[in-house]
């Protein structure tokens, strides 16, 4: 092969290369909606300050990304004209995968979706139980106390989780207890799994896990279970729950499921 044929390829894996680099770029950003300096960005995303600093003046270009007052950056307009061009029903797509779910644990199996500090119930498929735990849809729960709230939680930057906690407790006026959330936030990121052991209601257990859909919106998938039964069918709600948020990553196009 000689050097005419070799250039286009580079040419190829280098544009390949930007991109991947920019959607990295781009998904750091959304972790941090209060914005970030080209410092923070780099040392979040391994990348050289010069190389970020290039990228982000051609992502400027686009208004993928906007400078703010301060010297920061955060994601522009055109990301969110984007995400409504893509748009679809997270309730639709994740149906059948609540359905399996609910099948194979034989519990109720939940959809919730992060707002403010909040978590709102979107979908729900009740288990085959007599004995079994049933929230209404648009039902909404704190997040601290929550096996979903707490999944939620641990997808945002630790500021950010951090600031939204607070104001949860300032509402309920509850003392700040952030320094035992933290790390359980920190094994939820680790696991994927968050718990909830009678926290937010008396005999009820949950498990829980979360996951971004397209344009950012943070989800979960819960399932909660009578404290009767709890540590006996343990693992295989653990189980159930990872196969069926596997499933709907997949079917988001996330390539690290």
């Amino acid at each position: 092969m000689n050097e005419t044929d070799s250039a286009p390829k580079a040419m190829q894996r280098n544009g390949i290369q930007v991109i991947g680099r920019a959607a990295a770029i781009l998904r750091t950003l959304r972790d941090d909606p209060t914005g970030m300096s080209l410092g923070q960005i780099a040392e979040k995303v391994g990348l050289a300050r010069s190389t970020v600093q290039r990228i982000v003046a051609a992502l400027q270009d686009e208004r993928l990304v906007i400078m703010l007052g301060n010297g920061g950056f955060r994601l522009g307009p055109e990301v969110t004209s984007l995400a409504k061009a893509a748009s679809f029903d997270t309730v639709e797509l994740c149906r059948p995968c609540l359905i399996e779910l609910a099948q194979s644990t034989g519990e109720t199996a939940d959809l919730s979706v992060l707002r403010g500090e909040q978590i709102i119930f979107l979908d729900q498929v009740p288990g085959r139980h007599r004995l079994r735990t049933i929230s209404a849809v648009g039902d909404v729960f704190p997040l601290t106390t929550t096996a979903n709230g707490k999944a939620a939680l641990s997808l945002l930057a630790t500021q950010e989780a951090r600031a939204r906690a607070g104001r949860e407790w300032d509402k309920a006026g509850l003392p700040d207890h952030w320094s035992e959330l933290a790390p359980e936030l920190e094994t939820i990121r680790q696991d994927g799994l968050a718990f909830d052991i009678g926290e937010h209601t008396d005999g009820i257990c949950a498990v829980g896990s979360a996951f971004r859909a397209p344009g950012g919106g943070i989800h979960a998938i819960s399932v909660p279970v009578p404290a009767t039964r709890f540590n006996r069918e343990r693992e295989r709600v653990i189980t159930e729950l990872q196969n069926a948020v596997r499933r709907i990553k997949q079917l988001l196009g996330d390539q690290d499921c």
